[in-house]
């Protein structure tokens, strides 16, 4: 009886322990949360950037890339994210895809304009640059030194 007891007990404290963290979890929203807004942005390539990417200014996270589309018209991708309210963004600020080194991760970076008015909610940053392949650079380089290479020989 007393075995019947302690597990009874013993599950009914792993049951509350269970509803304790799902009230915890939901408290958090999955959608852009109150104190933020968003903002949109087309890029030519946005390679290593995916949903909840950080979106960065001077290094500091400021919000979270919450959207990826591909734009048929132009065929440039369309990343939407949302930015803290505290941080006003001028409106000829800049969006990057940046990276953090060779082997690290790449951000969204933003680079405030000197415009006196901001963006607004639901705005695009027009001045964007998409993400730079490092095969690609590294090809570059390799057929420079090729080329250059057989001119000094001929």
């Amino acid at each position: 009886m007393a075995e019947t007891f302690t597990e009874v007990l013993a599950g009914g404290a792993v049951l509350a322990a269970a509803v304790g963290f799902l009230i915890y979890a939901g408290q958090g929203s999955i959608g852009p949360s109150s104190g933020s807004y968003e903002l949109r942005a087309s890029f030519q390539s946005v390679e290593g950037i995916t949903v909840g990417t950080d979106v960065r200014l001077a290094g500091v996270k400021i919000g979270t890339v919450t959207g990826l589309d591909l734009n048929p018209q132009t065929f440039y991708a369309d990343a939407t994210f949302t930015l803290q309210d505290k941080v006003q963004l001028p409106s000829d600020s800049a969006a990057l895809i940046s990276s953090e080194g060779l082997l690290g991760g790449n951000f969204v970076e933003i680079r405030p304009g000197g415009m006196p008015d901001n963006l607004v909610a639901g705005a695009e940053i027009e001045d964007t640059q998409g993400s730079v392949s490092l095969i690609g650079l590294l090809m570059k380089f390799v057929g420079s030194s090729a080329e250059k290479a057989v001119g000094d020989q001929g």
